[in-house]
């Protein structure tokens, strides 16, 4: 019936914009989600792909005045014109990676019970970040420079891994880098509009021809629901760890990957 199929696009909606952005793995809850709602054949995982074009304009949208002011002076201001470099430099080690290993990963990396090991690790390692001599010299993304640019870009490569997240290779490659949670969290937000566009394009490029014209209403309400979704995420993460640590999502993880395990066992 259409109306499942609708409620169905409306929770995973939800799902991924509540969870791109913050530290605890998109493709974790989706793979869940998916299975539970089972939506998860070769339509609902384009589905997921279309969607995310929803969570990155969300961060586009509140961030616009900044990049908007960054492409009008990128001809003539050094800051707009290191922050350009420090995104294209952050970009291309995941871009070469995923560009040369994206068939074996989506063939061999792609199950819960890596999923679910990568959530475990990675919250041990974001508690390890958190609870280690943290001194941080850089409290605004404007004064980072292209070391620590290419170090985060580095630690971006391992959100190849599915569970690993996106946001939380990103975050804990700018602690350990001396960024501020602020300025890791916001650079996280930035480098995701490079990163996911060319990711999420690449994708509907090969897999476009699995949706049909049936299926606008599915895809315009998980587009719609995962934009506001990762608004509300994004503007709640910035507010959350002006007084708090990671260290809550590193438990959530560690649960969620037991849960994923005990699950799919």
């Amino acid at each position: 019936m259409e109306w499942l199929i609708i409620a169905k696009a409306l929770i995973l909606g939800v799902v991924e914009g509540i969870t791109e952005f913050l530290p605890i793995s998109s493709t974790g809850h989706l793979i869940i989600a998916g299975d539970l709602l089972d939506f998860n054949d070769d339509k609902g995982k384009v589905f997921e792909i279309v969607i995310q074009l929803g969570a990155i304009l969300a961060v586009v949208w509140e961030y616009r005045v900044r990049l908007t002011g960054v492409l009008r002076d990128l001809t003539k201001d050094a800051v707009a014109q290191r922050f350009v470099v420090n995104l294209a430099i952050a970009f291309l080690p995941a871009a070469i990676v995923g560009l040369a290993f994206h068939r074996a990963i989506k063939l061999y990396l792609f199950n819960p019970v890596t999923v679910a090991a990568a959530l475990i690790v990675g919250g041990v390692i974001i508690l390890w970040a958190e609870h280690r001599r943290h001194v941080a010299r850089i409290d605004d993304v404007d004064a980072m420079r292209p070391r620590d640019a290419l170090l985060i870009g580095i630690a971006q490569c391992f959100a190849l891994i599915p569970g690993t997240s996106r946001a939380g290779a990103t975050i804990v490659g700018g602690l350990l880098t001396g960024l501020s949670r602020k300025a890791a969290t916001e650079f996280s937000f930035f480098l995701a509009i490079p990163v996911m566009f060319a990711a999420t394009g690449f994708d509907l490029a090969t897999n476009l021809d699995l949706l049909h014209a049936a299926d606008v209403p599915m895809v315009v309400t998980g587009f719609v629901m995962a934009f506001v979704a990762a608004l509300v995420a994004v503007k709640g993460l910035l507010r959350y760890i002006a007084n708090h640590t990671f260290d809550g999502f590193a438990w959530y993880r560690i649960v969620l990957g037991i849960v994923v395990l005990a699950y799919f066992w």
